[in-house]
């Protein structure tokens, strides 16, 4: 029996963010009721600045396996990490921000009571605040950390399972619309476990196919195997879709529009990008890596997927009017155009290995432009409020560009970001997920693409023409927002200005780091 081996070095960002994630529930149990909210957030905060730091300070090193063959810390687990910690940490101090409700945080005083009852009620007038959603909030992040970096399905399915409970105790959790909240999670959490028994199901067929979980001994037989393909195809569609839920994908994306709606702002911010880009990570890896052998018997069902994702979100988000309902069709049709990357790879000269690099680094520069602007969206949303609560419908937007212009100015920014206007980031990741595309032999599908990316400009700047040419409400209120969810903003204007007029050094470094181990 050989001692087991565990290389701390390499998982030293774990480390930090589990036991962070410890003390945060240490912290709940023993800090006096008042204090806990800001204790809380300064236990989230320091522990993901401190495991970011150790991710840029161990960019360098040697890429290898960790915990026995369990994870791969390799090029993409690093750029993935990155930028999971990254939109981590803003989300916290999202998650943290309590002037915009007048001193009260996004979240409800007591998760367990029922909404309306008397101990609501007192609570609310005790001026609690639930406080464990700090330490939720560093769990589901540390299960993203480990799905992205995963090198078995075993270890996958696990940390799908860490990421998701999570994930759904938050987003019942939101201060006012408690029954729409509770639902929203209620929704999640039924077809997150269809989809983690989905996942598990089509493990249990690939093992049978292949004899192993590993990823690499997985490609390795399925390239040298004669037998009979069926469990190979039924296991490949189960283990995707298990995946592409978390993605969002048609058809897997029922859930999204009454799930952001219906969660705490602060949250479905989290969601809508450091899930997407724990999700992509996990379906990389899986495809490249475990799956690369069966290319042929996958991409054509991708593609189609991809195909009827873009069209979901950009035609049925032109119906909307609700900004956040929008944002979360916009959500589907980014998922779509960022798979059109995801298939570009297959057709490549050379195989999958030559268009690799190419179209791993274009779905992480793509990510990160999004998830930058998508996370300034979402934090100038709770800003805008009637009768002391969020106002998401398109008649209080109306007129927000003569009450707060710059305000209207950096939402415009945003919006045009995703729309895929020249000079943001949001231009540079469509250019470049759609080229990998085309070159890998899908010129029609990125042509398709360019085609419904101008019919979700339209809704887009129909939100704008709204802000700025449209009566104002007068029941609406734009209340005025503490440091944190500034500092959200201003980190996204500047990030996604950037991404947009110098996208090199990024991209450089994006681009060094895309291969996998195997």
């Amino acid at each position: 029996m050989h001692t087991p081996t565990i290389e701390y070095g390499l998982i030293a960002p774990l480390i930090v963010l589990i036991v962070g994630a410890i003390v945060s529930v240490l912290a709940e149990a023993f800090i006096k009721r008042g204090k806990r909210f800001s204790v809380q957030f300064a236990i989230a905060v320091i522990t993901m600045a401190v495991a970011l730091g150790l991710v840029c300070f161990d960019w360098s090193s040697q890429p290898g396996a960790a915990v026995m063959g369990a994870l791969s810390i390799d090029g993409p687990t690093r750029v993935v990490w990155m930028l999971l910690l990254s939109f981590g940490l803003l989300s916290a101090l999202l998650y943290g921000e309590r002037r915009i409700g007048g001193g009260a945080s996004s979240f409800a005083p007591q998760g367990h009571t029922v909404p309306g009852s008397l101990a609501e009620r007192q609570a609310i007038a005790a001026r609690q605040e639930n406080s464990e959603v700090f330490a939720l909030l560093e769990m589901s992040l540390f299960g993203m950390l480990v799905f992205s970096a995963a090198n078995d399905l075993l270890t996958m399915f696990v940390a799908l399972e860490i990421l998701s409970l999570p994930l759904y105790v938050m987003c019942a959790l939101a201060r006012r619309r408690r029954l729409l909240s509770q639902e929203a999670a209620l929704k999640y959490f039924m077809l997150g476990a269809m989809s983690s028994a989905f996942f598990l199901f089509g493990a249990a067929l690939l093992y049978g196919y292949t004899g192993s979980f590993n990823f690499a001994l997985m490609d390795r037989s399925i390239t040298l195997s004669t037998e009979s393909i069926g469990l190979l195809l039924a296991g490949t569609a189960l283990v995707t879709s298990g995946v592409l839920f978390k993605v969002g994908a048609v058809p897997f994306h029922n859930w999204v529009p009454d799930v952001y709606t219906g969660a705490p702002t602060p949250v479905t911010g989290f969601m809508a990008i450091c899930t997407k880009i724990a999700a992509f990570a996990g379906l990389l890896r899986v495809l490249y890596v475990a799956l690369g052998g069966a290319r042929w018997d996958w991409q054509l069902v991708l593609v189609v997927i991809a195909l009827a994702t873009m069209l979901i979100g950009a035609v049925v988000g032109l119906a909307q009017t609700d900004v956040k309902r929008l944002l979360a069709y916009s959500s589907i049709a980014h998922a779509g155009f960022i798979m059109i990357a995801v298939v570009g790879a297959v057709t490549a000269a050379g195989g999958l290995a030559a268009g690799e690099s190419g179209s791993v680094s274009s779905v992480m520069y793509y990510l990160a432009a999004y998830g930058l602007a998508t996370l300034g969206a979402f934090a100038i949303l709770p800003m805008v409020r009637r009768a002391g609560g969020e106002a998401n419908g398109f008649d209080a937007w109306a007129g927000l560009g003569r009450r707060r212009p710059v305000l209207a100015v950096i939402m415009t920014l945003f919006l045009a970001s995703m729309a895929g206007i020249p000079l943001t980031g949001g231009f540079i990741g469509k250019l470049l997920a759609f080229s990998a595309g085309w070159q890998g032999g899908y010129a029609w599908l990125a042509v398709v693409a360019i085609c419904l990316s101008v019919v979700t400009a339209a809704y887009y700047f129909r939100v704008v023409w709204i802000m700025f040419f449209k009566e104002p409400d007068m029941e609406v209120d734009v209340v005025k927002a503490g440091w944190p969810t500034w500092l959200v903003i201003i980190i996204g204007v500047v990030g996604t200005v950037v991404l947009g007029i110098a996208p090199g050094p990024v991209l450089d470094l994006f681009t060094g780091a895309a291969q996998f181990l195997r």
